[in-house]
């Protein structure tokens, strides 16, 4: 991670949040309004975001520096400070000067010390000899895939509370009536509240990785586990918040649920139980301007349709009568849309086209709540597999997440 990136990230997003306190003191110090209020609190959001990363990047440079500076390990002896094994500079450049002695001169020009630098098991003559091996950070992998409503969502973080009470305006009282000076307007008591709640759920898993690798890696391959179980921990939760069905775990915007979005919120999509793509058909066409259309103007400023990657393949082939695609790719420096709304892909959104069966939607998902009340804890276990030589990460963290607002969600559903 660039740090200083990262800090002058952090100096943008304070600077936003001290610009709208400014406009409301010079304002005749007035109080922020619910906009105002909503997007101070997530720029500081975001701010204690930055600290959290730029305080993890300084910890893993100060913990690598300690690492790099320490003198090598004395051959024959294991260093097991910090609970782990380590192999410094110095002893990984006499392991290489053992190993280019042992091609010169042969294993009887070895001394003890040189010969123990490089044995890494026994047998009957006293032991084999192994070249010495450097280890890159870099993980050869598959890419990863995208993990994207979290960062649409509005995020609260729990520090004491054991749950989250969202308030919701379920019944409005009616329109304000013209009246006379000393009028007060008829009483109306059609006005209800409710509420969403959120409580965080635990999510957890546990590895091991051999302390040899450590010690041969100088712990850089305990970096790698650590990053992968983050990754690993996104990936749980955005599933989750694809098409979790809210019991011990998030209510997904792909669940149709009267707590979350209603069938009300669906919208017919194909004919059939498929999504026609040959040329003449119009159908799905006229029915993304139908679902962009049952959303409320308001939303379309944050507005995003949300994708599986197969279905934006299959809107990208609608094409007219005359067989030119209907798709209008966006400018150089603007992103693709679709009807005027940008869009976002997830490996974890439906990409099944079956009668009855959820697509895609388009949303604000701002409107879909996440509480947290533990960001993600990784604990290392020296002792508890000491026996086989193996050290444990036990990764924790615990969240919730559910759409707040039914009509801030569109669904598109197919039709039977």
């Amino acid at each position: 991670m660039d740090i200083n990136a990262k800090r002058q990230e952090r100096a943008g997003l304070a600077k936003q949040a001290r610009d709208i306190l400014t406009a409301a003191e010079n304002d005749g110090g007035r109080n922020l309004t619910a906009e105002e209020s909503t997007k101070f609190d997530r720029l500081m959001e975001q701010v204690d975001g930055c600290d959290a990363q730029i305080e993890r990047e300084e910890k893993l440079r100060a913990k690598e520096r300690r690492i790099d500076d320490e003198p090598g390990d004395q051959p024959g002896r294991d260093d097991d400070r910090d609970g782990g094994e380590r192999n410094g500079p110095d002893g990984g450049d006499a392991q290489m000067r053992a190993f280019r002695q042992y091609l010169v001169g042969g294993r009887a020009s070895l001394s003890p010390e040189q010969s123990r630098t490089l044995i890494a098991g026994s047998d009957p003559e006293g032991g084999y000899l192994v070249a010495p091996q450097q280890f890159v950070t870099e993980l050869v992998q598959a890419v990863d895939d995208a993990v994207q409503l979290r960062g649409l969502a509005t995020v609260h973080r729990l520090t004491e509370a054991a749950s989250l009470g969202i308030p919701t305006l379920d019944t409005d009282m009616n329109d304000a009536e013209w009246t006379s000076e000393v009028g007060t307007g008829s009483q109306d008591d059609a006005l209800r509240l409710g509420k969403r709640e959120l409580t965080p759920n635990p999510l957890a898993k546990r590895t091991k990785i051999s302390r040899k690798l450590l010690r041969l890696t100088a712990n850089r391959a305990e970096n790698l586990v650590r990053e992968r179980l983050a990754y690993k921990f996104a990936v749980s939760e955005e599933k989750a918040y694809m098409v979790g069905d809210g019991n011990k775990k998030p209510l997904g915007v792909f669940t149709a649920s009267s707590a979350g979005i209603p069938t009300s919120r669906d919208v017919a999509i194909g004919t059939g139980g498929s999504i026609p793509t040959a040329a003449g058909s119009f159908t799905v066409a006229d029915q993304l301007i139908d679902a962009k259309y049952a959303l409320k103007a308001a939303y379309w400023r944050r507005a995003r349709w949300l994708y599986h990657r197969d279905l934006v393949k299959t809107i990208r082939k609608l094409k007219t009568t005359d067989g030119q695609y209907i798709w209008k790719a966006g400018l150089s420096d603007q992103p693709d849309t679709i009807l005027e709304v940008p869009y976002v892909v997830s490996e974890y959104a439906p990409n099944t086209i079956t009668a009855n069966g959820y697509v895609g939607m388009i949303a604000d998902f701002s409107f879909y709540h996440i509480a947290d009340a533990l960001n993600l804890e990784i604990q290392r276990l020296v002792e508890l597999y000491a026996e086989a030589n193996q050290v444990g990460f036990i990764g924790r963290r615990e969240v919730d997440g559910m759409p707040v607002l039914a009509e801030a969600f569109v669904r598109l559903k197919v039709a039977a």
